[in-house]
């Protein structure tokens, strides 16, 4: 049993006087006035076929604040589930009911409930106070990209048969016990780490073919043996050897891709192509980024909207690598779809400008357009003046300070959560901690 909301945690909210504190005493009084996103939040955290008995749960309320708390703070939920018993002010923010201090396990499993698509209607809800209250009118709007970062390492092909050999090892362990018939066979890990270290460090294509014909044999015969064990126990119909077989089902097309496309560049000669990669079993979505030429990055291509005042109006979670002139338009629409009305002014990176974009922007009803680099379009075909032109173009340089600010101060930098739908709600969730902070200090109290 949940409740909704905390009816009375106290009759007394203490909060610091410190910046913080009082950053957080804004920032509760907005969520206060929000009880419809409660409602969703407690939806969230509903689960079927769950009857509404027993125990209480951690209230809805407190589950988002707690939400906020973490991603605006930086803090891990070890971190989070001490401060939330250490700190008054914490404490009153959360509404944590008397006496309650919530586990670290608590706070995981209640804060990765929440979807995406709640982070993004409490991050409308915002946006909307802020246009009440004339902090943002949506009339300015600025546009770039940026790259999150998966939780991930390096990718190579040795690396990713390693970890596929590690994984149907602790696989065929665990149908061991569920079966608990020991079966006979070979433990490989410490073969695929030696010939996956061996990769690493050796010279040669003749020399690697040779450890990655090793490798790849390891990884067919764990995964050989994992088939049968999966066919020996897929007529048992028990709880756990269900959700083992769903893992196992997991994991074998993913394998099989690895040894694919190991096969296909190593001993094909075949440039595999980008979307073609699986550069991690455990964050299949994770693309490969190169923009601007600059480094490599593993994750996922973030288009951003800023507006006048600083807040994020709108971010879109890229699947792939599409090129920033192809998300122009599109970005565009989004924010005349949110607002109803098209923004009067218009700034992007250099990436973004081409003929067709200005164009369609300006039959859209936007008045002035500006690109950071003309691409050899007239300042007159974009704006009415030179003056209107370094204007706006000085106002697209404040995106670059946001989004530094969102990366850096707000964890935005890397997701730390797994899987696609925890990426797409750690990143909104990160959008809704930076407005909600910007939004209380630029409220006058």
């Amino acid at each position: 049993m949940r409740q909704e909301r905390t009816v009375q945690a106290t009759l007394f909210e203490v909060f610091a006087q410190h910046e913080i504190g009082c950053e957080l005493k804004a920032m509760s009084r907005w969520l206060d006035g929000q009880r419809a996103l409660i409602s969703l939040v407690a939806d969230d955290l509903r689960r079927q076929e769950v009857r509404e008995t027993g125990r209480r749960g951690l209230p809805a309320e407190s589950v988002l604040r707690c939400a906020l708390l973490k991603q605006q703070r930086q803090l891990c939920y070890e971190e989070r589930a001490f401060h939330l018993e250490d700190s008054a002010s914490f404490r009153a923010f959360a509404r944590l009911p008397l006496a309650w201090s919530p586990k670290k396990s608590v706070l995981h499993h209640t804060i990765a409930a929440i979807r995406a698509e709640t982070w993004e209607a409490v991050n409308q809800a915002l946006l909307a106070s802020a246009q009440k209250d004339r902090l943002e009118s949506g009339a300015m709007m600025r546009l770039d990209s940026t790259v999150t970062a998966a939780l991930m390492h390096e990718p190579s092909d040795s690396a990713l048969l390693w970890d596929a050999v590690r994984v149907m090892t602790r696989l065929l362990d665990r149908g061991e016990a569920l079966a608990a018939t020991p079966a006979i066979r070979r433990d490989r890990r410490r073969l695929a780490k030696k010939r996956a270290r061996a990769i690493e460090y050796s010279r040669g294509p003749n020399k690697k073919r040779q450890l990655y014909r090793d490798l790849i044999t390891a990884a067919q015969a764990s995964r050989t043996e994992l088939q049968a064990m999966a066919k020996e126990l897929g007529a048992i119909a028990e709880t756990a050897i269900t959700r083992w077989r769903a893992e196992v089902d997991h994991y074998l097309p993913l394998i099989a891709r690895v040894i694919v496309q190991t096969q296909r560049r190593v001993f094909d000669g075949q440039t595999v192509p980008a979307g073609d990669k699986l550069v991690s079993l455990f964050e299949p979505h994770a693309d490969i980024i190169v923009k601007g030429g600059r480094q490599v990055q593993y994750g996922h291509k973030l288009n951003l909207v800023t507006g006048k005042s600083g807040l994020i109006l709108d971010v879109v979670i890229e699947a792939g690598n599409p090129a920033d002139a192809e998300r122009f338009v599109p970005m565009l629409d989004r924010h005349i779809a949110r607002t109803g009305v098209p923004p009067r002014q218009t700034a992007a990176d250099g990436g973004y400008a081409s003929r067709a974009n200005l164009a369609g922007a300006k039959q859209r009803g936007v008045t002035d357009v500006a690109f950071h680099k003309k691409g050899g379009i007239a300042v007159a075909d974009m704006v009415k003046s030179p003056w209107v032109y370094r204007r706006l173009r000085n106002f697209r340089a404040g995106i670059e300070a946001s989004i530094s600010c969102f990366k850096r101060a707000y964890g935005a930098a890397r997701c730390t959560w797994r899987g696609l739908q925890h990426f797409n709600a750690y990143i909104w969730s990160e959008v809704v901690a930076h407005n909600l902070t910007l939004f209380a200090r630029l409220k006058p109290t």
